[in-house]
């Protein structure tokens, strides 16, 4: 039964898309709970697309760097 509601609510996560728009873009990954911790972390380089979804594990995410940012509520762009 736990398994069957974790599959569901992967399905109805929320996805971003992260397009790198310079070298040297960063994507870090948050915890969720008490204590938030960086999790993961991805590096991408000019016109690399990194698709990334919301779980139980990650509550947010961090770009660092020039990126457009594509969300279910609509686009921004993140950099100078």
């Amino acid at each position: 039964m736990k398994d069957d509601l974790q599959k569901a609510t992967a399905l109805r996560s929320d996805y971003i898309v992260v397009k790198a728009l310079e070298d040297g873009v960063t994507v870090i990954g948050l915890t969720r709970g008490e204590n938030t911790k960086f999790h993961h972390t991805e590096k991408l380089d000019s016109g690399e697309v990194m698709i990334a979804q919301f779980t139980e594990n990650t509550s947010a995410m961090k770009i660092r760097g020039k990126a457009s940012i594509q969300t279910a509520h609509g686009t921004v762009e993140s950099g100078k």
